[in-house]
């Protein structure tokens, strides 16, 4: 069964950083572009980055310029880093393909404190 596992979350004052995980199984990421997403309370799930296949990674305007994404390919994960972050980046963060296709995963929880 396909699985995303989501990691790395937590509470950060303004300003501060954190670096989130993705880990895959019973997929590969080569077969598929994969994506990072978020759900704030209340707001529909946003789409951050798209890491496709083989090309560049697409950053949306979401947290453009406050975000990098990178893929290990060989171990089926990918890690988002974002920094200078702002209380409206408080959501649950998930990973999933670009469009979605396997069940949603647990997403890790970010809080971010003014």
């Amino acid at each position: 069964q396909v699985q995303l596992v989501e990691s790395g979350g937590g509470s950060v004052q303004a300003g501060g950083s954190l670096t989130l995980s993705c880990v895959a199984s019973q997929f590969t990421f080569s077969q598929t572009a994969m994506g990072w997403y978020r759900q704030a309370p209340g707001k529909q799930r946003q789409l951050l980055a798209t890491v496709p296949r083989g090309s560049d990674i697409v950053i949306s305007d979401v947290m453009k310029g406050r975000i990098s994404v990178s893929k290990d390919t060989a171990k089926d994960s990918m890690v988002l880093q974002m920094r200078n972050l702002r209380p409206d980046d408080t959501a649950v963060y998930y990973c999933n393909g670009v469009p979605p296709k396997y069940p949603w995963g647990q997403g890790t929880q970010v809080i971010v404190s003014s």
